[in-house]
């Protein structure tokens, strides 16, 4: 008898392209903006809003290449307390968001501009050949800024000493 799992493993796959966007909330889109244009460096590429049946606003910042972060405004909207990213809290459904940067000097550089803004951020940590950086928007969204010279599509990373049933059948094929 064949299971569902067992029929799609046959059939053709899908496209995939990348993320297109992650969508956030923020009550003040003048100081995202401030902080992700002017702090961090990101392009403004795209704003959306104040039409009659889309009052709210949605702004696009891009990430060169992989998805744009883009944020509603809604300016009555309790925001989350701030939380270290990798620490467990209930009630969230992601942890941070990880920016690849393109090289080791640009990771310097913008942990640079950040402490040059005043804004709290980490020191650079290392892990399984990536290096990293740690901070959080002025949303408390946690943020990760990373260069990581491995390409996973190409090079895959299994390094869990007690995988879950579905990773150990890809690990051990």
């Amino acid at each position: 008898m064949s299971t569902a799992a067992d029929r799609l493993k046959t059939e053709s796959p899908v496209g995939y392209a990348g993320v297109n966007h992650i969508a956030l909330v923020t009550n003040d889109m003048e100081k995202t903006v401030r902080f992700y244009r002017d702090v961090l460096g990101m392009k403004l590429v795209g704003t959306t809003g104040g039409e009659e049946d889309y009052p709210y606003r949605h702004y696009f910042l891009s990430t060169s290449g992989g998805p744009a972060l883009a944020f509603f405004e809604w300016p009555d909207v309790e925001l989350p307390p701030a939380k270290g990213s990798g620490v467990p809290a209930s009630g969230r459904v992601f942890d941070h968001i990880a920016i690849a940067v393109s090289s080791e000097d640009d990771l310097h550089a913008i942990r640079a501009r950040l402490q040059a803004a005043g804004w709290p951020v980490g020191d650079v940590a290392e892990h399984f050949g990536a290096q990293s950086i740690y901070f959080e928007d002025p949303n408390n969204i946690s943020l990760e800024m990373c260069y990581w010279p491995r390409d996973l599509d190409r090079e895959p990373l299994f390094v869990d000493r007690d995988p879950v049933p579905a990773a150990r059948e890809i690990t051990l094929s």
